[in-house]
């Protein structure tokens, strides 16, 4: 049933004294777009008559001229908290569909819709709480941002050690005034590191929400005279940011992850969506680790995953399967970073785990000892593989992987590594500090 009418909407932002609305959407990288239009044109808008240039973006086809059509989606109106209370700004989260009245297939939302539509055909629900977690640095003089910190709070600490837990307050209360549930807030264990979480909801809305929550935080931090980033790594010294997502699958209503039987809880369906991840993982990487500095994190040592695993009791697992006492069932994926772009991971872990139910895939040993305690030899004799270690390897993975070509559709693959792969080009071209001081010196 839908949330909202066209009449609630037009009643709501008179009521509301609604000036300017921003109709969103996000491109193929994950960078939030939109166009705002006035109170006037919100019929308009409702009709899906705004239109866009989608070849003045990078992330749409360059040889594409025509206009594309944004359609908003009705149920996700939201008056935004954090602009002026009177000639309040509202916003839609749109839908891309071209001039002919056919959705835009490459459109990252689109993508994720077709995923769910899929797996809803096959009796299948499901549901993610993602774990985002992110910086906030002070700026310069020129308000420009840096990485320097003026705390040294820890995990789980507080004020006021935790200099940051005002503007963390604030955030998540704005959050609030727009009706997101929020499960939990903290301190994470670099300095200036935080994590706010949402409670476990239907994948299409949670991946709506990650979008508009990443303009909130950095929104509020401004506020505060803060720089919020949700750059993987951006100190080299402490651990990185990470995104990750407890999922759960249900059908008729009941999460087919449980099975109080099995030791540890765990469905035959779980074990499979499990593998299903696992046998895709190399190949989803360039979407779930996106930046070149996405692989800065993935090393040894800052509890981030740099190995192809799964596990009930190690933390730096690439897949943690959660026990105690939560209320759900659910699996925990490790390796996806804040920068990633949230429709396309959420509509590739459901794809590749359904992909491993549906073929009877088993999970490999479970790994119960700390992967640094394993020799190489007994790496291999386990049959476990390293994650990409860069993102040029993550996109010939990408490419080696016939299955995700078909996930995501051959053309959105191809501009999508054209596109990396003119970022990783960039970077190698890059002469760092590091490179100085290591051989300007002695070379």
């Amino acid at each position: 049933m839908a949330k909202y009418t066209r009449e609630d909407i037009l009643h709501m932002a008179e009521e509301e004294d609604v000036e300017f609305i921003r109709l969103q959407f996000t491109d193929m990288f994950g960078t939030m777009k939109n166009i705002a239009i006035p109170f006037g044109k919100l019929e308009k808008a409702m009709d899906n008559e705004c239109v866009i240039d989608a070849s003045s973006m990078e992330s749409f086809y360059r040889n594409e001229e025509e206009d594309m059509y944004l359609h908003p989606d009705l149920d996700t109106f939201c008056i935004l908290p954090w602009r002026p209370q009177q000639g309040k700004v509202a916003r839609f989260i749109c839908d891309i569909y071209k001039a002919d009245g056919t959705p835009y297939k490459e459109s990252p939302r689109y993508i994720l819709q077709n995923a769910v539509k899929k797996a809803e055909e096959k009796g299948y629900t499901f549901k993610v709480n993602p774990e985002c977690e992110f910086f906030l640095f002070h700026t310069d003089d020129n308000g420009s941002p840096t990485t320097l910190t003026h705390e040294r709070a820890g995990f789980l600490d507080l004020s006021p050690v935790d200099l940051g837990e005002n503007a963390r307050r604030d955030i998540v209360l704005t959050l609030e005034d727009m009706g997101y549930e929020v499960a939990s807030s903290h301190h994470e264990i670099a300095p200036g590191q935080h994590e706010i979480d949402f409670t476990m909801s239907d994948v299409m809305d949670t991946a709506d929400k990650l979008m508009t929550f990443k303009v909130a935080v950095r929104t509020v931090a401004k506020r505060h005279g803060l720089h919020a980033t949700f750059m993987p790594k951006p100190r080299s010294e402490v651990n990185g940011s990470g995104m990750h997502i407890n999922m759960a699958l249900y059908k008729d209503g009941k999460n087919i992850f449980e099975d109080p039987q099995d030791s540890l809880g765990l469905s035959k369906e779980a074990y499979s969506f499990i593998a299903g991840l696992l046998e895709h993982i190399k190949g989803m990487t360039a979407v779930f680790n996106p930046l070149v500095n996405s692989y800065k994190r993935l090393v040894p040592g800052f509890e981030a995953p740099s190995d192809v695993t799964w596990s009930s009791t190690q933390r730096t697992a690439l897949i943690k399967v959660c026990q105690g006492m939560r209320e759900e069932k659910a699996i925990e994926l490790r390796s996806p970073d804040p920068s990633a772009n949230p429709y396309l991971v959420f509509a590739l872990c459901l794809e590749a785990g359904i992909d491993g139910i549906e073929q009877g895939l088993e999970a490999p040993a479970e790994l119960k000892r700390s992967i640094r305690d394993l020799s190489e030899e007994e790496k291999n004799n386990q049959g476990i593989e390293a994650l990409p270690e860069n993102l040029s390897d993550a996109l010939y993975e990408m490419g080696r992987d016939v299955w995700v070509k078909e996930m995501l559709g051959e053309s959105f693959l191809e501009h999508y590594k054209k596109g990396k792969r003119k970022e990783w080009k960039s970077y190698m071209k890059q002469v760092s500090e590091w490179e100085l001081e290591q051989y300007l010196y002695q070379i």
